[in-house]
């Protein structure tokens, strides 16, 4: 049969692309495709997307062209007609500190929304969406929810450790240096070193952060084949995965798979149990909520403590240990530790995954390694774990109600309690600890930075830095309705909701009142009435920072963050 006789035979009319691909009425519409040296053969296949927030702004994206290459190559050779298209993303190692972090959030909504666009106004048949830095996982995977095409979700990989006196660094070590070079701990000349050898070429920053949580998770969820979130951004491994997600595409297409056939609440309960088990961001509550609500799956806040208290902290990486995912695949990456999770019975088994077999056939597929059989010092077996209980907890209180999120990088139990320092914004607390006036003991709140009143919820790495820089990371508390970074480690909380920009409690807050946080009790609380909090909060009136373009959007359109942050209309909660 010939090309010309296949496009003249047609394609299945149940495919979205054949409406602007098959009949007479289609003469101009396939020219374009012409145009661009698409022929009869490409015309009557499946039309997949490749979605691609390649980028010169940061190392996380800078090689992603070549990785939708392969998957392009994967989706030409198994049929497909692959069609790559952009769309955007921040760098929030670049912008952490600034104002423009205030964008990182944001952009997480952009390329959800950007995607969902091309897929239905090009009538995409299916979709590989990749990822490079943060937001980029979160954003096409909501993407692919909406959408609800056949979906693969492909990550361009992490970076290899750097290498400073004899010991490998991430950049978690490069903006600690900052906290150490203003207590006196560490010259400017060493963190000049540790800054030209930290980061040494492309890739998603190493550690347990958050791009390698979502990653790791997009696999848990059934997103991604297993085995696909470890391999580094500069191996020929990492192009092998981005030609398997290609094949995988076509093949889920012809089975009009979609997200929709393999997400439920078990794939959620497996993707927390994971997040729990190697100490990944705390960011990821707050995405898998937004993905939840996107996909329509009963999930809460709550869920995190739920699953925390059932699944030890099993593998011990950065930030709060020193290995990063490197390392992790050197064993055989995420499926050992869903193996030993699931030998233990700590995971569902019989949830689907994106190739339309169970996770439990996936493990059994690969058939990874036990962790008892590895020379591995960072990971442990569940009846022996760094941790009992996982690293998430959700902290609620007469400051929380709706929760705050802590993840445990130290001792797992934790209890604080003193007077409050209150800063409006990110700028004067940083201001606050590089000027040295941080003491043991203290507690510090950064609010409204929420997702409304930021808008955006910036992550403060820097702040978190500096003080655990300085040698405080276990002995001063921070809290804020904004977010930390997966790099950030110590006595951190971040997500307080409500926030204070729509009158949550912490809007309350006055220097010297008494706070107090228990990790074991999961409070977060003020020694203050309700009457007394009621008044205050009543009073508190936050400046409208931003009236005109995108942020004042944002300012208007997120929800909580204990819903996910999400700005999508459509999605309710009961």
């Amino acid at each position: 049969m010939s090309k010309q006789d296949g496009r003249k035979q047609g394609k299945d009319p149940d495919l979205p692309s054949s409406e602007v691909t098959e009949g007479t009425e289609r003469a101009p519409h396939r020219a374009m495709f012409r145009a661009m040296g698409y022929d009869d053969e490409d015309l009557s296949s499946p039309m997949i997307g490749v979605a691609n927030p390649a980028a010169d702004i940061t190392p996380c994206n800078v090689h992603l062209d070549d990785v939708a290459d392969s998957a392009y190559e994967g989706i030409d050779d198994a049929g497909g007609m692959p069609i790559e298209f952009g769309t955007i993303t921040i760098s929030d190692a670049v912008s952490m500190g600034t104002e423009g972090m205030k964008a990182s959030l944001i952009s997480r909504e952009i390329i959800a929304d950007s995607v969902e666009l091309v897929s239905f106004g090009e009538r995409m048949d299916g979709l590989v969406t990749i990822g490079g830095c943060d937001k980029n996982m979160p954003g096409m995977m909501m993407a692919s929810i909406r959408t609800d095409l056949p979906s693969v979700f492909l990550y361009g990989g992490s970076i290899m450790p750097g290498e400073h006196d004899g010991r490998e660094i991430t950049i978690q070590n490069v903006f600690e240096g900052v906290g150490a070079v203003s207590d006196g701990e560490m010259s400017e000349d060493e963190l000049d070193e540790m800054e030209r050898h930290a980061c040494p070429g492309a890739g998603s920053c190493g550690g347990m952060f958050t791009a390698n949580t979502m990653a790791s998770i997009s696999e848990a969820l059934g997103f991604a084949p297993l085995g696909s979130a470890s391999p580094p951004a500069e191996h020929e491994s990492r192009y092998e995965v981005a030609r398997r997600a290609g094949k995988v595409a076509v093949d889920v297409v012809g089975e009009r798979r979609r997200p929709s056939d393999f997400l439920s609440r078990d794939s959620f309960e497996n993707a927390i149990a994971l997040q729990v088990a190697v100490g990944g961001s705390t960011n990821a509550v707050l995405h898998l909520l937004a993905l939840a609500a996107e996909a329509g799956v009963d999930l809460d806040i709550e869920t995190f403590n739920e699953i925390s208290a059932r699944t030890p902290k099993i593998a011990d990486l950065q930030p709060g240990g020193e290995r990063v995912m490197n390392d992790l695949h050197e064993v055989g990456g995420v499926p050992v530790v869903l193996a030993a999770l699931h030998d233990a019975g700590l995971l569902h088994g019989d949830a689907l995954t994106v190739t339309g077999d169970t996770i439990s056939e996936e493990l059994d597929r690969i058939d990874p390694p036990a962790i008892g059989e590895l020379d591995a010092d960072y990971l442990y077996p569940v009846e022996d774990p760094v941790h009992e209980r996982g690293a998430i907890r959700i902290l609620t209180g007469n400051l929380a109600p709706d929760g705050a999120v802590i993840k445990i990088t130290g001792e797992d139990h934790l209890h604080h309690e003193g007077p409050v320092r209150v800063f409006e914004q990110e700028e004067n607390a940083m201001e606050y600890v590089q000027d040295g006036h941080v003491e043991s003991g203290d507690v510090i709140c950064i609010r409204n930075e929420g997702p409304r009143g930021g808008p955006g919820m910036r992550e403060m790495l820097g702040v978190t830095s500096a003080v655990a820089g300085q040698g405080h990371a276990d002995d001063v508390a921070l809290f804020t309705d904004g977010r930390f970074s997966g790099a950030t480690r110590g006595f951190s909380i971040g997500h307080v909701a409500p926030e204070a920009f729509v009158g949550g409690p912490i809007a309350a807050l006055e220097d010297g009142d008494v706070v107090t946080i228990d990790i074991d009790s999961t409070e977060l609380s003020v020694d203050l009435s309700d009457e007394e909090i009621e008044q205050r909060v009543a009073d508190y009136d936050p400046e409208l920072t931003y009236t005109s373009g995108v942020l004042a959007k944002y300012h208007r359109d997120f929800g909580s963050a204990a819903n996910g942050a999400v700005t999508n209309p459509g999605v309710t909660w009961d």
